[in-house]
C-alpha cells in the first residue's frame, strides 16, 4: 500500500477550506504521497472521530501522518498522542499550541510539528488596517468564526490589540461559520431583532472574506438607507477577496496562503529522513498595502 497522509479540513462550503484541500492533495502527489482529505463541518467531536478512526485502522493501512486543521482546541492533545503512540506523525496547520512541545519530549523519534500563519499578528494586522480607514475613531461590527477555533480566539486577541487606546470600538460581535450564507443570516437576525435600535457602523471587520460578504448583503437587503459601509476581511485567494477589493465591494484584505502545502511538505520530507523545521511559520500580507489603503480613504 502506498505511504498516505490524512489532511483533517473544516468544511467544504467554504472557499478557502477548498483551497486547502487543493493545496494539501497537491504536496502530497509532489512528495509522491497518496493524499486522503475529510472534512468535519467544524465539529471538533466529528474530527476527532475521523482523526481516530484513520489511527486505529490495522496497522499497514494507517496513513504516515495527519496534517489538521483543527475545528476547537479542547480534545486534540488527547489525540495527538494516540495518533504518536500509533506511530503517525501530527502536523498542524491551524495553531501552534503549547502542548507540541510536551509531545515532542514524549515520541522524540515522531514527526510533531505544525505549519501555520500567526493568527494574532494577522488580528493586528486588521486593527492595523481599521486605524487606516477611521483615523478619528469609530464603531466596528466585528463578525467572527466559531468562537472555538483557534483562529477565531487569535484573530480576535490581535485585533483588540491593534486597536487598543485607540478611538475605534468593537461595538458589535457576531458570531458564524467562516461562509457567506451563515453570516447573512445572523447578520440579518441582529438587525431585525435590534428594529430601530441598531447602529449603523462605521467599519465592518471580519475575520475572513466570505463572511464579509454575507454581513454586506444582509444589511443592504434589511437597511439600505445606511449606504455603503467600508469592510476588511481575510484570506485574500486570488478570486476571492483581491478580486472584492478591486471591485470595491471590500476595502482591503489579508493575503493569508493555504499551509495544507506546507504542512504536507514537513511530512514528505520527515519520510526522507530530511531535516524537517517543527514550527514552520508563514508569512501573510496586506492587500493592499497599508500606503495605498491609506492614500484611496
Amino acid at each position: 500500500m502506498k505511504p498516505w497522509v490524512l489532511v483533517s479540513l473544516l468544511s467544504d462550503h467554504q472557499e478557502y477550506q477548498r483551497l486547502q484541500a487543493s493545496e494539501g492533495r497537491a504536496a502530497a502527489a509532489r512528495g509522491g504521497l497518496d493524499s486522503r482529505v475529510v472534512f468535519s463541518e467544524s465539529d471538533p467531536t466529528r474530527q476527532i472521530q475521523q482523526i481516530s478512526e484513520a489511527a486505529g485502522a490495522p496497522e499497514g493501512s494507517r496513513p504516515v501522518a495527519v496534517v489538521a486543521e483543527t475545528a476547537g482546541s479542547v480534545g486534540f492533545e488527547r489525540v495527538a498522542r494516540s495518533v504518536l503512540q500509533a506511530g503517525i506523525g501530527w502536523v498542524l496547520i491551524s495553531d501552534n499550541p503549547r502542548y507540541l512541545d510536551s509531545l515532542r519530549r514524549e515520541f522524540p523519534d515522531r514527526l510533531v510539528a505544525s505549519a501555520c500563519i500567526n493568527n494574532e499578528e494577522t488580528g493586528r494586522l486588521l486593527g492595523t488596517m481599521a486605524l487606516t480607514l477611521l483615523p478619528t475613531g469609530g464603531k466596528v461590527l466585528c463578525v467572527e468564526g466559531p468562537t472555538a477555533t483557534a483562529a477565531t480566539l487569535q484573530r480576535r486577541r490581535g485585533l483588540e490589540d491593534g486597536i487598543r487606546g485607540s478611538s475605534i470600538q468593537i461595538a458589535k460581535t457576531l458570531g458564524s461559520d467562516w461562509t457567506s450564507a451563515g453570516a447573512g443570516r445572523v447578520t440579518e437576525a441582529w438587525l431585525k431583532l435590534a428594529g430601530k435600535s441598531a447602529q449603523k457602523p462605521d467599519l465592518i471587520v471580519s475575520l475572513n472574506d466570505e463572511m464579509a460578504v454575507g454581513v454586506l448583503g444582509a444589511i443592504h437587503a434589511v437597511h439600505p438607507d445606511w449606504g455603503k459601509i467600508p469592510a476588511i476581511g481575510c484570506d485574500g485567494l486570488p478570486d476571492g477577496g483581491q478580486r472584492l477589493v478591486k471591485e470595491g465591494v471590500l476595502a482591503a484584505t489579508i493575503v493569508t496562503p493555504a499551509t495544507t502545502g506546507p504542512g504536507v511538505d514537513l511530512v514528505v520530507k520527515s519520510t526522507r529522513g530530511e531535516k524537517v523545521d517543527l514550527s514552520a511559520a508563514i508569512p501573510t500580507r496586506p492587500f493592499p498595502s497599508l500606503e495605498e489603503l491609506a492614500a484611496g480613504r
